[in-house]
């Protein structure tokens, strides 16, 4: 039966909100009217203009593409969608990393997919592992699915890898889809795998790494051919971007440095902390941050509902348990608090992990 709805998403919505919110998968938001703009800005002719060339050429520009191979979504979720929808039909194979982001299996079983699933696995650091996608995939396999930095583990797969995946494909007829939504917060910065081969499809947004989530400025990147098709595609679901959040897009691409601000280092002083607080404890096993927004522990106490119950009820704090990612002995924690609100999150966690032993 095809899923219908995205549970994990209804959840992250709607969940009692808590003061410590180790559940952050994105960056604090970024006001912008800190920005120089002003109404005029905005363009408000009340016009729709299709496939706004302006923002398109900014986004083509930060990425290294032509305008031609930028498509506009409302955010890397919609994107995700556009892209899947183009690039399968109903009965195709598509192969989904595991664990994954919820929404992005949801989005394949909707269309119809046929899915089987490789495993990126604790052990091994949660790594993109090409043999193990040679291994799952059948002369039906018609794309593969991967988030890089992978979601929800924070781990980097590297072009090595990539390029290994995206010559699978090839042989296969295939396509690779990447969401790089958090590959901005990569240290150093890596550029997109869409420079990889024609096989790449990429989708990112303005949403996790700069703290604009509320513009639902989100793009595909792909070749032109592939590119027209989701065009097409989004003419039946959003027809055009709304024109204001196209313009104040195309302001947010002209002030990235400032948007970004003092983001990178306060997410690397709370990769700091993490690691020092997970190497403190015996009841924890994960690898050490060193890339994005996202980490995902194993606890050795078993189904980590329980310590999200804890921390809530006891500590107005919160994590995501790891059922929403099919892994249910792990969680997801973010590194997007402010760094005293991290700080001050962890050593929640601290008693609340002391709380279950």
């Amino acid at each position: 039966m095809r899923s219908m709805q995205s549970d994990y998403m209804h959840w992250a919505k709607f969940k009692r909100p808590v003061r410590y919110a180790l559940t952050a998968s994105e960056v604090p938001h970024f006001r912008m009217d800190r920005l120089p703009l002003g109404f005029a800005d905005l363009d408000m002719d009340g016009a729709s203009h299709p496939r706004y060339p302006p923002l398109r050429e900014r986004i083509g520009k930060r990425y290294g593409v032509k305008v031609e191979q930028v498509v506009a979504a409302d955010g890397t979720s919609m994107a995700n969608f556009l892209a899947m929808a183009a690039l399968i039909q109903p009965g195709d194979e598509v192969l989904v990393e595991s664990p994954t982001y919820e929404p992005m299996l949801g989005a394949a079983s909707f269309l119809g997919a046929v899915i089987k699933r490789f495993d990126r696995k604790p052990s091994d650091a949660f790594r993109l592992d090409p043999a193990a996608i040679e291994q799952a995939m059948s002369p039906r396999t018609r794309l593969i699915l991967i988030t890089n930095l992978h979601n929800p583990s924070g781990a980097l797969a590297d072009e090595a890898e990539l390029r290994a995946v995206g010559d699978l494909a090839s042989k296969a007829g295939a396509r690779v889809l990447v969401d790089e939504v958090y590959l901005d917060a990569a240290v150093p910065p890596r550029r997109s795998s869409v420079h990889l081969g024609p096989e790449f499809v990429i989708t990112n947004s303005l949403t996790k790494v700069y703290g604009l989530s509320g513009l639902r400025c989100g793009w595909i990147l792909a070749e032109p051919e592939l590119a027209e098709r989701m065009w097409r595609v989004n003419d039946l679901f959003g027809v055009n971007q709304a024109h204001q959040a196209e313009r104040l897009g195309c302001i947010a691409f002209d002030h990235l440095d400032e948007v970004m601000g003092d983001t990178p280092a306060m997410l690397a002083a709370n990769r700091r902390l993490f690691n020092e607080f997970t190497g403190l404890r015996d009841d924890l096993d994960v690898m050490p941050a060193e890339h994005g927004i996202t980490a995902f522990p194993r606890w050795s106490g078993g189904d980590t509902q329980r310590l999200d119950d804890r921390l809530r009820e006891a500590y107005d704090a919160s994590v995501v348990a790891g059922r929403w990612f099919e892994m249910p002995d792990h969680f997801r924690i973010g590194f997007g608090l402010p760094t005293a609100d991290f700080s001050e999150g962890l050593s929640r966690l601290g008693r609340a992990l002391d709380d279950r032993r």
